[in-house]
């Protein structure tokens, strides 16, 4: 079989609709794990995902009579897209079948290069079923995205590339795993050119349909595909990818969503462009596997396969990304309902850490559980020596940051209507992101007053968004405009704003 697909691969036309893409160094990565770290720039073909050449070189294929039907898909919105282009470019009409999940950004794209789309199930493995019954209606020739030996040997031609591109074998080659079809042409080249190059495979931890196959040697059908990394959002391998993987795949990796998205910044850092979650799968992949075997001086090759994703999502990469890199952790923490108990937490913190969140709303006059977010550089073992110190102080402690309820939805809801508060102050301050601003704050504040509610997070810019709420008695406001002229923090009166009152202001002084 990788025999068969290489003479395809030698001889696909896939330049009719694809690019060469560039083979780049990535310095910071390279750095960082003390390996030469290479990354094959898939996500920046015509359709930004390498899905065209594979799409192509089984279309140029298809007989008169066929192009005349028509050709149908069922994609997760990059094989669609080659398929569309591939459609445009020999005038051949296409309908594409996406699931329902498909970001806008992929059906959106597929509608401008002339595909008919239509929207079916919560899956890929759904939207192939209705697509494979709209084939047989109408007589279509079904263009598979990954079971296929042209779509393989397509898929296959960005190996001949990377063997061009690099004067030596890599040591090791990481390619990212929905249905197989890339890894598969990628692994049955490499193998037979480079037979030392070791070829890994990289998969979300719920969604890793090839590891199962490959550990039980036999395909099997997950119950459940997570659906972070949609390009690879796959219930089962095909069948051809899994019997070159068998002979072609070295080993298999699988990452975390938190991992997928330290890979996204990662690439934007050393290239300045914005992959998508299964586009980053390999760089993942690589670094979970640098980890492992703690390898240095190797040339490591990592296919970044697509960019298409919603720019919206990356409001949930970002927030994801310190926890991926093993550089913050967030705990919750029980502290004393008394003035100072906060100012003394963040001491025992230490100005040497940095504090990347703080949520706290007053719930009693004993006891109050904070929400706390640090900045972290020694991964698991500072993240217990923190809890260790913290328990020394007699603090109540829970380590949250793999509790991925906590990381989702629990950071967002720290909050609401209080019992019991009386002249409550709402301010939103922007405090300086450096080490020390935020016990400035607390230093410089009288300990008459307690804080009753205090949301903080760092975003990465030069100023944290804060917002506080402080028990002032009215006796003392005006010594509290002092002390907001002397902190030198801008800052906002929110005690009249709607949201606060709808959804913070004690009960005890609503009107």
């Amino acid at each position: 079989m990788p025999e068969q697909i290489l003479r395809r691969v030698l001889t696909a036309p896939v330049y009719d609709v694809a690019q060469e893409t560039p083979l780049e160094l990535a310095p910071l990565l390279s750095k960082r794990f003390q390996n030469q770290v290479w990354l094959k720039r898939e996500d920046l073909q015509p359709v930004f995902s390498f899905k065209l050449r594979g799409a192509y070189n089984r279309m140029v294929n298809l007989t008169p009579e066929q192009k005349a039907k028509g050709v149908i898909a069922a994609s997760a919105g990059n094989h669609a897209q080659g398929v569309a282009l591939a459609a445009a470019k020999l005038g051949v009409e296409a309908i594409i079948v996406m699931p329902t999940t498909t970001p806008p950004i992929k059906y959106k794209a597929v509608e401008r290069l002339g595909g008919k789309v239509v929207l079916f199930g919560d899956s890929f493995d759904e939207a192939a079923k209705h697509a494979k019954q709209l084939m047989q209606q109408n007589g279509l020739t079904f263009i598979h995205p990954y079971d296929d030996i042209d779509v393989i040997a397509g898929q296959g031609t960005i190996a001949l590339e990377i063997l061009r591109q690099h004067p030596n074998p890599l040591d090791v080659v990481f390619v990212c795993v929905g249905g197989g079809g890339l890894i598969a042409g990628v692994a049955a080249v490499i193998k037979q050119v480079w037979p030392k190059t070791r070829v890994v495979g990289v998969e979300p931890e719920d969604a890793a349909c090839m590891t199962e196959a490959l550990a039980k040697n036999e395909r099997v059908v997950l119950s459940q595909v997570g659906l972070f990394a949609d390009g690879v959002a796959v219930a089962q391998v095909g069948e051809l990818p899994f019997l070159i993987a068998k002979t072609c795949v070295d080993e298999m990796v699988t990452v975390s969503t938190d991992e997928i998205c330290a890979a996204v910044k990662d690439i934007f850092e050393d290239t300045r462009a914005i992959a998508e979650p299964a586009g980053a799968l390999a760089v993942a992949g690589m670094k979970r596997f640098v980890e492992k075997y703690s390898f240095s001086g190797l040339a490591l090759g990592c296919i970044v396969s697509g960019a298409n994703m919603n720019f919206d999502r990356l409001r949930h990469i970002s927030e994801r990304t310190e926890l991926g890199e093993k550089r913050e952790a967030i705990f919750a923490v029980t502290i004393d309902e008394r003035p100072g108990s906060f100012k003394q937490f963040c001491e025992l913190l230490g100005r040497r850490r940095a504090i990347t969140e703080f949520n706290y709303r007053y719930a009693n006059d004993q006891h109050a559980v904070v929400f706390v977010g640090v900045r972290t550089e020694g991964g698991r073992a500072e993240r217990e020596a923190i809890v260790q110190e913290l328990r020394a102080q007699h603090y109540w402690v829970e380590d949250m940051t793999d509790n991925e309820m906590a990381k989702l939805h629990l950071r967002h809801m720290v909050g609401g209507h209080a019992n019991g508060l009386d002249d409550e102050l709402l301010y939103r301050f922007e405090f300086p992101e450096r080490p020390g601003a935020l016990l400035n704050f607390l230093t410089l504040m009288s300990e008459e007053w307690n804080i009753s509610l205090f949301h903080y997070r760092n975003h990465g810019a030069a100023y944290g968004r804060v917002l506080v709420g402080i028990q002032v008695p009215l006796q003392q406001q005006r010594e509290f405009e002092v002390y907001l002229k002397n902190l030198g923090y801008p800052y906002e009166n929110e005690s009249e704003n709607p949201g606060y009152k709808l959804f913070l202001k004690p009960f005890s002084v609503q009107r």
